[in-house]
């Protein structure tokens, strides 16, 4: 990405549209993942790249003007063709190395063979399915040997934050014994654990190899205006600062993990 915090500034302008939260979720995933892409293979290495549940593609265009081959699964007709519409606005270059698919998550052997691709993402698509486990096996298939699965999820150990620091008691108090959000909007998603979800990637012969907090700032109260680069900056280095750092990365929003294919 480029230097100084006007040229990183720049390069999130596809996801600072979605506000605040949005910004913040996309890029600190990003530099994660870049990290553990970097210590996995050599500079340079062109990587074949699944991203279930792509949504509007941020994600998958980023890696692909990486240089990277990239296959985007997405079931929602509407987030498709916004990911559909963004690449058309790319070089044909790195045109060439995108595919997009319309289809369930879920039902990613149907679409591929076993072992074709390097790395695997799945992020934010955990929190809307109610019986994961069929569906992690199906992702672990997917890698080849020593390949890299990128999943983000919601922190079950961290429901209670959000209603703890609004005042709503009760709300807390059940949200220590529930593996269930709902948002302000009435969405009602599923959260993990990470202890559960450390022996499901143990399961799958894709063991945990590294894992990060997301968002331990921004996700308390309602979205926010983004700032102006400089501070938007500060605020993304306090954010992957306290994702990597116990016990902060402990109660973020989100959880990072990535297991490593067996």
């Amino acid at each position: 990405m480029p230097d100084g915090p006007e040229g990183r500034t720049a390069s999130l302008a596809p996801v600072l549209r979605g506000g605040l939260k949005e910004t913040v979720r996309q890029e600190l995933v990003a530099r994660q993942l870049d990290e553990q892409m970097a210590a996995r293979y050599p500079v340079g290495q062109r990587l074949r790249i699944l991203d279930v549940g792509m949504g509007r593609g941020v994600q998958a265009l980023r890696l692909a003007r990486a240089g990277h081959t990239i296959t985007g699964l997405e079931s929602d007709a509407g987030l498709l063709r916004a990911a559909q519409e963004s690449l058309a606005t790319e070089p044909a270059g790195i045109r060439e190395r995108v595919r997009f698919i319309e289809g369930a998550c879920r039902e990613t052997g149907v679409h591929f063979l076993p072992g074709s691709f390097d790395v695997v993402l799945c992020h934010g698509v955990l929190m809307s399915e109610p019986e994961p486990d069929a569906m992690l096996a199906g992702l672990a298939r997917m890698l080849a040997p020593g390949g890299l699965l990128s999943l983000l999820v919601r922190n079950g150990d961290a429901l209670a934050f959000a209603p703890g620091l609004s005042g709503d008691w009760d709300a807390t108090l059940a949200a220590f014994d529930s593996d269930v959000r709902t948002d302000r909007g009435g969405t009602v998603e599923r959260a993990d654990r990470l202890q559960a979800l450390t022996a499901a990637l143990a399961g799958i012969a894709a063991p945990l190899h590294a894992w990060y907090g997301v968002q331990v700032f921004t996700e308390r109260g309602a979205d926010t205006e983004i700032p102006a680069a400089t501070a938007l900056e500060r605020l993304l280095a306090a954010e992957d600062r306290a994702g990597r750092t116990d016990p902060y990365r402990q109660i973020a929003a989100l959880l990072h993990l990535c297991g490593v294919r067996g």
